[in-house]
């Protein structure tokens, strides 16, 4: 019969290899990198979002821009989320993001194959401006100042009219309008289509629906129906800082094999 020590030697002696093999084969491998990135544009804001990973020991999510497409990506923030706000960014600039996944031992993923990139821009709500055949001074809107002023001001993109029943948008013969259709919000149109302006400057307009500005020095706007009256309307815009940039709020997804990591993001008439 064995001893009692004998017994107790061969119990520390499967545990110490069983520790032992669990030192020796620690968890190295990294979770896939995060799939499926879109963006929301908001006003001095950017908003990622990307797909849950499938790994079951995933802890979080790395979230990384570049001021350019293929320039280093900089880490700004961590997230056990799936989407990340990056309140740094500013309207106006372009920003490329792109996204890792950690798992609970400290193994990251490479960056997501499918880099978003998005541009802020200024927006406002609950604008009103008034009928210019009987509010003239109240009755035009400038995007790029963000105010309310006389219809034939030099600066003015848009003007309200209410004529023989209908109620209509219109602009001067440098800048260009149209209809895009109802929309749920603001945010339904991401990017401005180059064709399909009114050709007689003018839009009727209806509640919910939504209509994009060309303005005369090549900026892109948008706007949206919230009130008619005989005496004004009421609209929710957008306004793109950058000259010739179509994008409202952008959601592109470009796909690369690789990323290089850095240390930081990088007259009027």
């Amino acid at each position: 019969m064995k001893s009692v020590s004998s017994i107790v030697f061969f119990l520390v002696s499967v545990l110490f290899v069983g520790c032992e093999d669990r030192i020796i084969q620690p968890d190295i491998i990294p979770p896939s990198a995060p799939r499926g990135l879109y963006t929301a544009t908001g006003d001095n804001l950017v908003e990622i979002f990307w797909l849950d990973n499938p790994e079951p020991d995933v802890e979080g999510y790395h979230v990384y821009v570049s001021s350019s497409y293929d320039g280093e990506y900089g880490l700004i923030g961590t997230t056990q989320q799936l989407h990340f706000v990056d309140r740094g960014a500013r309207n106006g600039t372009t920003y490329y993001y792109a996204v890792s996944a950690y798992d609970v031992s400290g193994n990251e993923s490479r960056l997501s194959k499918d880099v978003v990139y998005d541009t802020p821009r200024p927006e406002g709500y609950d604008v009103a401006i008034r009928n210019y055949r009987t509010d003239p001074n109240l009755s035009g809107y400038d995007f790029s100042t963000y105010s309310v002023g006389p219809y034939d001001d030099q600066y003015t993109d848009v003007f309200f009219e209410y004529y023989n029943g209908l109620y209509y948008m219109n602009v001067w013969d440098d800048t260009e309008i149209q209809d895009v259709g109802y929309t749920e919000s603001l945010y339904d149109i991401g990017e401005v289509p180059t064709r399909g302006w009114s050709p007689t400057k003018d839009v009727q307009l209806i509640i919910g629906h939504t209509y994009v500005v060309l303005t005369w020095d090549s900026h892109y706007a948008k706007m949206r129906v919230i009130s008619l009256t005989p005496g004004g309307v009421m609209f929710d815009w957008a306004y793109q800082l950058q000259q010739d940039n179509p994008r409202l709020k952008i959601s592109i997804p470009l796909n690369r094999g690789s990323l290089e990591l850095g240390t930081g993001a990088k007259s009027r008439k």
